[in-house]
């Protein structure tokens, strides 16, 4: 075991010394490994970066939560069919709370009815368009899990009231009142003076999904007093996250109830979940994921051909030297870890400049595309040193083994 330790000690030492030797050789030999490993780097950087953007994102909306609409999140072949569906009646939430609060062990928590639409908001010389507007009650604070930077929600006498007041996402406060506090504020909206009493905190927004800092909530007897309620309508109901499945099923057969459905019927509702989102997003992870494979593979391939072809001119190179050491008794195996140890530390060094410039490009897309987030962790660092290893080894295994099979008197008469 110490003459192991010691053989592979040397082995690294004339390694080191080799990559100092030929520098240049040695990175243009790794570059193929560079790029490779670049490019795997980046491929795991941007799929995490991806799903940490839609947690982020829905993180506000929380992840606990039902959706319960005419239309489905997916794509529908059968347009006609969801378009002829009844609206959802905001009455259900009440019926669906009155279930959960006469069945011990239900799954369901707090059913909440919202509607929405896109309007224009203006504040004397600003004018924000196609803004999300949401309708809801007050139980609407409840169940979301984005803060309020200040102020308040409404509260449920505004809410039945009627009242004229509103909770604006952290990018409207900031393009309708620079520099200002909005609190006690008015803003337009259809023509109409909203009081602003509160403002929710930053949340980001990635590939255009919902997000709380481009909305504005107001009470749903106000919203129903100046938008036309009927397509929009939607149920939102909290449950038990630990039993989402168990909920869902509870939910459905609620939902068929309420909505009279005999039997044979099918449903003529969508139970919506935030894990749709996710799923729409699949293919272009995967397409992501395809593309630094391929880059990744041919890259590691060319640059495994490189490492293997400079191995053997190595091999040749010192074909002498081989003879020598032989011929004063080194072992088979001590010639065959020496130049594998090369090729592997060639590869190394390419996998840690690789890395680098992988977190160097990481940072410059951070600086210039702040809201895409991306994600640089540990296990990429590990996976890329390793892929980088393992090329190093398969590339350098041939000429190695060549080498540490040269005859002593043939390899000392070598020209």
């Amino acid at each position: 075991m110490r003459r192991l330790i010691y053989e592979l000690t040397e082995s690294v030492r004339i390694a080191a010394a080799q990559i100092r030797a030929n520098k240049l050789r040695s990175a243009l030999t790794a570059l193929g490994v560079i790029i490779g490993i670049v490019a795997v780097t980046l491929m795991g950087t941007a799929i995490k970066g991806i799903d940490a953007g839609v947690d982020r994102s829905m993180s506000g909306f929380g992840d606990d939560i039902l959706y319960v609409s005419k239309w489905p999140w997916s794509n529908v072949d059968d347009w006609w069919n969801y378009r002829n569906r009844k609206p959802i009646r905001h009455t259900y939430a009440a019926q669906v709370n009155e279930w959960v609060a006469t069945t011990p062990g239900s799954a369901l928590r707090l059913a909440v009815p919202t509607a929405e639409r896109m309007t224009t908001i203006i504040r004397g010389e600003y004018r924000l368009n196609n803004i999300y507007t949401l309708g809801t009650t007050a139980d609407y604070s409840r169940i979301t899990r984005s803060d309020l930077n200040e102020g308040r929600f409404f509260t449920d006498f505004e809410g039945q009231a009627g009242s004229n007041v509103c909770v604006i996402g952290f990018d409207v406060a900031d393009a309708l009142f620079p520099n200002e506090s909005p609190l006690g504020k008015t803003i337009r909206i259809r023509d109409q003076n909203f009081q602003v009493i509160g403002v929710a905190a930053k949340q980001g927004s990635f590939l255009g999904l919902w997000s709380w800092d481009s909305m504005v909530a107001m009470p749903l007897t106000t919203f129903r007093r100046y938008y036309r309620v009927g397509e929009g309508g939607e149920i939102r109901v909290q449950v038990d996250n630990t039993r989402m499945a168990e909920a869902k099923e509870e939910l459905q057969g609620l939902m068929r109830r309420l909505r009279g459905l005999g039997p044979e019927q099918r449903d003529d509702f969508n139970i919506n979940e935030q894990g749709t989102i996710r799923e729409q997003l699949d293919p272009i992870k995967n397409g992501i994921a395809m593309a630094g494979l391929f880059i990744t593979g041919l890259a590691l391939f060319v640059g495994a051909i490189g490492i293997m072809n400079i191995t053997y001119v190595s091999v040749k190179e010192r074909t002498k030297e081989i003879g020598t050491r032989k011929a004063l008794g080194a072992r088979r195996r001590t010639i065959l870890l020496q130049f594998l140890v090369e090729a592997v530390a060639i590869c190394f060094v390419g996998g840690v400049a690789g890395l680098a410039l992988a977190a160097g490009l990481t940072s410059l897309v951070g600086i210039v595309a702040p809201s895409f987030p991306l994600v640089f962790s540990t296990s990429l660092v590990v996976i890329g040193l390793t892929v980088s290893v393992l090329t190093g080894i398969f590339s350098g295994f041939a000429p190695a083994w060549a080498a540490s099979k040269l005859d002593p008197v043939v390899a000392l008469r070598y020209e």
